[in-house]
């Protein structure tokens, strides 16, 4: 049995980190390390990391965040063959959680990478919800998109990451533009609908324009493209009556302004980031 290292990324996470630590400590497997790297958290979640002595903290790389740096900074010192990326707030559901994860990856060495099951908190806007589950789910629906994954709840053999480390001119989507060159070099990513961990977020309207928007660039550094602006607006009108259709389904009526706001947001904000990065910035 390959010895496992989990790396837990964190800033001011303290609403969850210590579920989160207290859940993956009481799983069935056992076999494992947790490796602590926390960005500079201010709201007392390093605190809490440093009351459970079995962690390893390891100080944070110079300078501003950029994932990939920090996730690279952090692989050389796992010990693990095996690494799980487990986010400081996606809270572990049940004590197998990482039995099931790791499941593919011991059953089959030509699996390179797993992604879980990512729940909505029970406080999630409906939209969240309906998002989350069409992403994650039984998996048949994102099965068919581009390239999803989610590092958030994954693993990754460790030798992969060495020899293949993060971009870290990029600082969104990395986990993306990996797995992006992973599959394109014909490597095995699974997905455990078993797997279950809670996280989720209700973004302000604000913040999904800078996470659409600056995961559009990203997109646009990976792909390499701008999405067309007729597919834009066929999938703004699709998304927008399965919204609605959702939302009157579950009774959520104080959401029903919102699926034209929140789609506007993900469809054309991604799109603007994209142009912008390749129009502006060009391949760097």
């Amino acid at each position: 049995m390959p010895k496992v290292s989990i790396v837990i990324r964190s800033h001011n996470d303290s609403a969850f980190i210590s579920d989160t630590l207290k859940e993956l400590l009481s799983q069935d497997f056992q076999d494992f390390e947790i490796i602590s790297c926390d960005d500079a958290s201010t709201d007392g979640t390093a605190e809490v990391i440093a009351s459970f002595p079995q962690i390893i903290r390891l100080e944070r790389p110079e300078g501003r965040y950029v994932p990939g740096k920090t996730l690279n900074h952090a692989i050389p010192q796992c010990h693990g063959e095996i690494i799980v990326f487990n986010n400081a707030d996606a809270v572990p559901c049940r004590h197998d959680y990482l039995s099931k994860l790791l499941a593919p990856m011991l059953e089959d060495d030509s699996v390179i990478a797993v992604f879980g099951n990512q729940l909505p908190r029970d406080n999630a806007q409906a939209l969240v919800r309906k998002d989350s589950e069409r992403a994650f789910g039984d998996g048949k629906i994102s099965a068919n998109w581009r390239n999803f994954f989610s590092l958030a709840s994954s693993a990754i053999r460790r030798q992969a990451l060495l020899d293949y480390p993060f971009d870290e001119g990029i600082q969104y989507s990395e986990d993306i533009e990996w797995t992006w060159r992973s599959r394109q070099r014909g490597e095995r990513i699974v997905y455990c609908p078993e797997a279950l961990v809670k996280h989720s977020h209700n973004y302000t309207i604000h913040q999904l324009w800078v996470r659409f928007f600056n995961e559009g660039r990203a997109d646009g550094r990976i792909y390499g493209e701008i999405p067309p602006l007729t597919a834009c607006c066929r999938r703004f009108v699709m998304e927008c009556l399965r919204d609605y259709g959702y939302l009157l389904k579950h009774g959520a009526f104080n959401e029903l302004l919102m699926p034209p706001i929140r789609r506007y947001i993900q469809i054309f904000a991604h799109r603007k980031g994209a142009i912008d990065y390749l129009q502006l910035e060009g391949h760097e």
